[in-house]
């Protein structure tokens, strides 16, 4: 067997594992908590994925699981917009999405302060744990990073006397499914990102 054979043929049960194992990878970060009820729903921050974590929010909050929703203020803005000669900041994105979504205005809360990660997120919420005496919260989040999220929230409201749930946005609108993700730019933003960050957290945490 020459050794062009032989690196054609390592190419391709290379390729084959991959293509086995890629899609693994995107399921691992994948986590769910549902809750039958809660006190409030928190919709993490997430720049443009807003869409679709603020529609599963909206889908819960009108299954009757929670009587409100909170969002975060990440900081982050979106493209110019000609309407509102500015870059509208992508919370209030979020919110005008639950309300046209069908949750109305004063079910909708801001949490104080701008975050800048989810670890800050798990701070904002436990500061409104102590005044307002929250029980019980569910999260919703982008797929991808739901473990990351999950596990996050549990670690920094150990001791609080609080319950936290997870749900996730559907993948396939605004992020690639678990299947395919490795073929588009996004996909590799999202879960080899998320490998990445989650190692941080990990070590850091």
């Amino acid at each position: 067997m020459s050794r062009r054979v032989k690196l054609l043929l390592i190419l391709l049960i290379a390729a084959v594992v991959w293509v086995v194992c890629a899609p693994l990878l995107a399921t691992r970060l994948i986590v769910e908590k549902p809750m039958d009820k809660a006190d409030a729903i928190l919709v993490l921050g997430g720049s443009a994925t807003y869409i679709e974590r603020t529609q599963k929010a909206a889908e819960l909050y009108k299954m009757g699981i929670a009587p409100r929703i909170f969002l975060t203020d990440d900081g982050e803005r979106a493209g110019w917009s000609k309407t509102e000669r500015r870059n509208t900041p992508y919370f209030e994105l979020a919110r005008r999405s639950l309300t046209s979504h069908g949750v109305p205005e004063e079910a909708i809360g801001i949490l104080p302060g701008e975050v800048t990660g989810t670890d800050w997120e798990a701070r904002a919420l436990a500061l409104e744990i102590e005044t307002s005496g929250l029980k019980s919260v569910l999260l919703v989040t982008s797929a991808y990073h739901s473990r990351r999220a999950l596990w996050t929230f549990e670690r920094f409201l150990a001791g609080k006397n609080v319950a936290i749930g997870l749900e996730h946005a559907p993948t396939g609108e605004q992020t690639p499914g678990p299947r395919f993700w490795w073929l588009f730019p996004k996909g590799w933003q999202m879960v080899a990102g998320e490998y990445v960050k989650s190692a941080v957290y990990w070590l850091y945490y």
